[in-house]
């Protein structure tokens, strides 16, 4: 029987440091970026910046505690293998749970950005599109390398530096006391909802802790990395959200599923309109692609273990394609699409990614003191933070997500009680 070769029989340790923090940063600048903001500023007004370092350090506990979970847990699952391990099957199921959830509200978020920018006043079939056409494409087995991430990248960077040199050029950030809203505090949900928004900027930065294999070094290189995408990314939304808050005003700001385009436009550089327009769709498209890759697989990998109906995780035998898991997941996010709009979106998805990173930090506080345990005021402060965030999200949000938590706590109970056992 022939035996594998010492060069196939693991993953190539090919990745350096550069490469892992653009895995990292790509990760999290996706089309977030060019919408976050405004349904940010609703509740935060000019206290925007504050929202944003809130999400920043939260987003930070939560990549702390999933690199160290990795570390032990060296397993593709996330915090629905943590949750099993360390918390119980329940904990594990509901994050699993939670992160379908989410990123399903991510793929009707991002696709309907792609949509708001590429073509306004027709979001709606536009984003039911891409969605078919790029499910089509990851049927066919379509995979996104370290080359199109920093390709997508570079593009995302160069767009955002054009907006923000406009911003900048206009004049207006001069006349930083005269921001409309300046003042009066928002109140601790407005802040503390603002930075649950802003949360779904930052969704991606774990994807860094999941390259163990593959990265050289990696003891070294994912912390260095993940604190290199995380500071950058974190320093980049502050500047670009502080611009957007100056430049438009917080009654523009508020109000617009566009403020890239809005921002170059009062800024008196009107022919910037399509490079803002091209980086959001690319942004959008590249966004949407790997988060109906991610999301179809974590389902197939629930279906497989009993989670789901069985029959989601069938796998074509021509294409290696999770067909059904991806056919249902596109069904649910055109749904969505249809249902919801951008800023609903955007809060379903927030509301979701910060339970299952809740989940996570509680996972991380159960390490033991011969486990590569973080120190305990990192897990304790990012599962804090991950539950303030996510009540302090519209009341509509947190109802509607807590009964999909309902359900699918429901669901395993039946599961449990009167499913078949291995």
């Amino acid at each position: 029987m022939p035996t594998s070769s010492g060069s196939q029989a693991g993953p190539v340790r090919a990745l350096g440091m550069v490469d892992a923090v653009a895995i990292g940063a790509g990760a999290m600048l996706g089309a977030g970026v060019f919408t976050v903001f405004a349904p940010a500023a609703l509740g935060a007004g000019a206290w925007l910046p504050v929202a944003i370092l809130i999400a920043g350090a939260v987003a930070y506990c939560n990549a702390v505690s999933s690199a160290r979970l990795a570390a032990r847990h060296p397993e593709s699952g996330g915090a629905y293998v943590y949750g099993r391990e360390r918390l119980g099957e329940l904990w594990g199921y509901l994050a699993g749970w939670s992160f379908v959830v989410g990123k399903v509200a991510s793929c009707a978020a991002m696709a309907l950005t792609f949509a708001s920018y590429l073509l306004p006043g027709w979001e709606e079939p536009v984003a039911v599109g891409a969605v078919l056409a790029l499910t089509v494409l990851n049927h066919r087995g379509i995979r996104r390398s370290t080359l199109v991430v920093k390709i997508l990248l570079a593009c995302v960077l160069a767009v955002l530096a054009a907006v923000a040199v406009t911003m900048l050029l206009s004049g207006r950030l001069a006349a930083v006391a005269q921001v409309e809203g300046l003042g009066p505090w928002p109140g601790s949900f407005g802040v503390l909802g603002a930075a649950g928004m802003v949360f779904f900027a930052f969704a991606g930065y774990a994807r860094v802790a999941t390259l163990g294999g593959e990265v050289r070094d990696p003891r070294t290189t994912i912390p260095r990395a993940t604190n290199l995408a995380l500071g950058g990314v974190l320093l980049l939304y502050l500047v670009m959200g502080t611009g957007l808050l100056i430049v438009l005003g917080r009654e523009r700001l508020s109000t617009t599923d566009t403020p890239m385009v809005d921002a170059v436009q009062v800024a008196g550089f009107p022919w910037l309109t399509p490079l803002v327009v091209a980086g959001a769709a690319v942004a959008g498209l590249g966004a949407l692609l790997s988060l109906l890759l991610g999301v179809s697989r974590t389902t197939a990998a629930m279906a497989a273990d009993g989670h789901l109906p069985r029959s989601l995780a069938a796998v074509h035998e021509r294409f290696g394609s999770v067909y059904r898991a991806e056919a249902l997941i596109a069904v649910v996010v055109i749904g969505l699409i249809l249902f919801t709009d951008l800023r609903g979106a955007i809060a379903f998805s927030s509301f979701g990614v910060l339970v299952y990173y809740a989940i996570t930090n509680a996972s991380a506080l159960r390490l033991g003191p011969d486990e590569p345990r973080p120190p305990l005021v990192v897990p304790l402060a990012g599962l804090v933070g991950c539950v303030v965030l996510a009540c302090s999200l519209p009341l509509g949000t947190v109802i509607t997500g807590m009964a999909v938590l309902a359900l699918g706590a429901g669901l395993w109970w039946v599961r449990e009680r009167w499913g078949p056992r291995s």
